[in-house]
């Protein structure tokens, strides 16, 4: 077996849609488990419609976290196909991911409880919007809904003055997709020790606090608001983009050894040991002294230039780059992770993660709906033909 399929072997049914769930069974197909995904007939998982831009009729969403899995259509309404999930869950699965409505698949008879009442191996995840419990367990939820109600949005921008702004990619829904697989590769780890699976909970909203751990601690360590810092991070001077004359640069002068390196590069070496710039408690507290000499700085050089400087004087320093560039850029070509995948399918980025110095395989194309129904549910099939 290759060191980067370490979940061969292992059979997932996905009852999932949109991010969350399908990028828990992304990451747990491109580690090696079979990955059934159970889609509605009627136009499938929502996500295969987020577009344009199409490929082959999916749109990006899809095509992305979709690859390597198999696609069954059933009808969860009617009780045959409904009943032949259920059999193929408890016959063939050792774990599914599911993320409807609260309470959905329970009346369904897909739910956790009445499952693994059937087959007690069973591992179960469930991702939830605003968690199992509380005043507000029974409402929907969705990625720019928890950066706003998870506190994400409130310090994400440039100052409270101006619209709350969301995070660029589905952080959240993508967070929660992690959260899942750990949580069912940890209980597939159990298993095997004590034969006994288990009820995996984790939800947006959680998530959504996990990833605003630091600023929970700041507010309750200080008493005072977290407000949004543009670019930079609550914290630490200087530690954000600064704007050259063809573009910007973010500088990342995380420490007093390397604030002293950057006055060196500025030919200003006397800033490192001035008492308002000398230590990061003093330059988060003078940023407003401190942070426009480095502004003017770095408006004299090119963006080229400047990190040429930085680099010579071991500075950490990046240009913020677009997307367009980040898919040619000769780093992301050297790690490889931007997989072509097998003949047919569309390019797509692949698991952060190699194993012996194997990144897992880009095996399979996203699936067109119902493509592999007969091979999962074949009296369905039959049925409907």
């Amino acid at each position: 077996m290759s060191h980067s399929q370490p979940l061969a072997g292992f059979t997932v049914v996905e009852l999932g849609h949109s991010v969350a769930a399908p990028y828990t069974g992304f990451i747990l197909a491109s580690l090696g488990a079979e990955l059934i995904k159970v889609e509605t007939p009627e136009g499938g998982d929502a996500a295969r419609g987020w577009g344009p831009p199409f490929h082959a009729g999916s749109a990006p969403h899809f095509t992305a976290f979709n690859r390597d899995k198999q696609s069954v259509a059933a009808d969860l309404r009617d009780a045959a196909q409904r009943a032949a999930v259920r059999d193929l869950i408890l016959e063939k699965a050792d774990a599914v991911i599911c993320n409807m409505r609260a309470g959905a698949a329970e009346k369904l008879g897909l739910g956790p409880i009445a499952l693994r009442q059937a087959n007690p191996s069973l591992v179960y995840c469930e991702i939830g919007a605003f968690g199992h419990v509380g005043p507000m367990a029974d409402k929907p939820g969705y990625d720019p809904l928890m950066q706003a109600y998870g506190g994400m949005m409130s310090i994400t921008g440039e100052s409270v003055e101006r619209p709350p702004i969301r995070v660029g990619v589905s952080i959240v829904d993508m967070g929660s997709g992690m959260w899942g697989a750990i949580g069912i590769m940890g209980a597939l780890i159990e298993r095997r020790r004590t034969g006994q699976g288990t009820h995996i909970r984790t939800s947006l909203f959680e998530t959504a606090l996990a990833w605003t751990a630091t600023p929970v601690c700041r507010q309750l360590m200080s008493g005072k608001p977290q407000l949004p810092q543009g670019s930079g991070a609550a914290g630490i001077v200087p530690y954000q983009a600064f704007k050259t004359r063809d573009g910007w640069l973010v500088i990342g002068a995380g420490n007093d050894n390397l604030f002293a390196k950057l006055a060196r590069a500025m030919g200003r070496p006397e800033l490192a040991s001035d008492e308002r710039f000398a230590t990061n408690r003093s330059r988060v507290t003078n940023k407003d002294e401190l942070l426009p000499v480095i502004e003017a700085f770095a408006a004299g050089f090119g963006n080229k230039e400047l990190a040429a400087l930085l680099d010579a004087a071991d500075v950490p320093n990046a240009p913020v780059q677009t997307i367009e560039q980040v898919v040619t850029d000769p780093q992301t070509l050297a790690l490889g992770i931007l997989q072509s995948g097998p003949e047919g399918a569309f390019p797509s980025v692949g698991l952060p993660l190699t194993f012996d110095g194997e990144r897992p395989a880009y095996r399979t194309a996203a699936p067109k709906l119902g493509q592999h129904t007969a091979d999962w549910l074949p009296t369905t099939a039959k049925a409907e033909a």
